[in-house]
């Protein structure tokens, strides 16, 4: 029986922010706006790596740099999933009150974070060549590729226990402490790949480095913030273990958004395939749009997150009007949000392109592909929304179903066959705009009709 509580919604000394109480649009933008700063931050990681390697390295470089991630983002994916049905079910208990079932929370997430971070680093350095043949690698940039993802993947333990030790930090409304770990860690990032690549005339494998080791230590910071938190969610090392009970919460929780990343970052490798086919110039106008789109998409993937940790505290606390009114909220604010970005984007295309790589054909490639994309996103943020706000509710099935289905196997048999039709590369950009409609319209419907919310709570 989840029970109401009188504490207050303001921003603690701790950095926590309760969810349950007070202004809803407030709160929403107290919890995002750090959230968004940091993952500002954090986008500097790669993208320090791509303007610094474009530049100094030159576009091959930068394509090797850039076919590598969908790789990257293929194994990171999975257990990035997990640890959002982790903070799902640390944000129901936290919401409700429950300190004994957030600690037990708390701590099985942390060791989950080092179990998976050690089959990541073994997998990625294990099969970087095989991964990257599959894809199609030209020849000319496959000696750079591995390098960088072999070094990006031997600090494996860094990056996805960052991932766990956020994502407590966020189940309980704390998005101000990992802003100031991030801010800090992108400036080291900057610093060294300068230094390392500008200044030494180091490859590739440096501004991985430089990213493992920034990474390394936001990380170091986060750990030692929960060590340092309220009793309520405080992380003491020698209680990290496995609780049965709360590894089958967060594994059905996880798992179904573990399957949803992981099938989209493979129908994403598959869609680079396609790209690769067309030379690395195609390849790295491709790559410099995927940086300006996750740098220029962030206020909607962190409104997202605000919604998920939103629908859970206030789940947990039984406030079933509060969830709504804040679905709405999020939802709304999200697809007018894209669209002022989306036109941005558009009208300063040739400029953000450049800022990657001054080579005017691969310019002709991004603006390219910014202009058949970027008035979309309202589609792509409503998607994201709704399945921010489903995972919050504890139905992290529905998101996975409609993601697998839409842009995953459709994407990838549209692709497929519109390309052998019209082999041109704007056909691939075609498919995007196409499934983020799709998945919105059954989103929609979904939201609207299906039982997505307990009828008790």
């Amino acid at each position: 029986m989840h029970r109401e509580h009188g504490h207050s919604a303001h921003l603690s000394h701790s950095g926590a922010v309760r969810m349950t109480e007070g202004s809803i649009p407030k709160l929403m933008l107290q919890f995002a706006l750090p959230l968004l700063l940091g993952n500002l931050f954090q986008q500097l990681y790669n993208t320090a790596d791509s303007i610094i390697v474009g530049n100094f390295l030159g576009s091959s470089a930068l394509a090797a740099v850039s076919s590598t991630w969908s790789v990257i983002h293929l194994m990171i994916s999975f257990f990035q999933g997990l640890f959002i049905g982790a903070g799902v079910v640390v944000a129901r208990f936290f919401g409700a009150g429950d300190e004994k079932m957030t600690g037990k929370s708390i701590h099985t997430t942390a060791g989950l974070g080092l179990i998976c971070g050690g089959i990541m680093t073994l997998v990625g350095v294990s099969f970087t060549p095989v991964l990257l043949r599959w894809m199609g690698t030209p020849p000319e940039i496959m000696g750079d590729s591995v390098l960088y993802f072999r070094v990006y993947f031997a600090g494996s333990m860094a990056f996805v226990m960052y991932n766990c030790l956020v994502g407590i930090l966020q189940s309980v409304g704390d998005s101000r402490h990992p802003l100031i770990y991030l801010v800090t860690a992108s400036v080291m990032n900057v610093i060294l790949d300068l230094v390392l690549i500008g200044g030494l005339g180091m490859g590739v494998g440096a501004a991985a480095a430089a990213t493992v080791i920034s990474q390394a230590f936001s990380s170091i910071m986060c750990f030692r913030r929960l060590l340092r938190s309220p009793e309520e969610y405080r992380l003491y090392p020698s209680r990290i273990h496995l609780d049965p009970e709360i590894v089958k919460m967060v594994l059905l929780n996880g798992v179904p958004s573990g399957l949803q990343n992981s099938i989209i970052a493979i129908a994403n490798v598959v869609v680079q395939t396609n790209i690769n086919a067309f030379g690395s110039l195609v390849m790295a106008g491709c790559g410099a749009y995927s940086k300006i789109e996750g740098f220029t998409f962030l206020p909607i993937t962190c409104f997202s997150m605000a919604l998920t940790t939103f629908i859970g505290q206030n789940l947990g606390a039984g406030k079933r009007d509060r969830v709504i009114r804040g679905a709405i909220f999020g939802a709304v604010s999200c697809v007018a949000m894209a669209e002022v970005i989306g036109i941005t984007v558009y009208i300063l295309a040739p400029q953000l392109v450049a800022f990657f790589d001054s080579n005017p054909e691969v310019i002709a490639v991004g603006v390219t592909r910014c202009r058949r994309t970027a008035l979309f996103f309202c589609l792509l943020s409503f998607s994201h929304s709704a399945a921010g706000i489903l995972r919050g509710a504890g139905k992290a099935v529905i998101p996975m179903l409609v993601m697998m289905a839409v842009w995953c196997v459709f994407r990838v048999a549209y692709i497929t066959v519109a390309v052998r039709i019209a082999p041109r590369i704007e056909t691939v950009y075609s498919a995007y705009p196409l499934t983020w409609s799709i998945s919105t319209v059954i989103f929609l419907i979904y939201l609207k009709w299906g039982k997505w919310l307990p009828l008790q709570l």
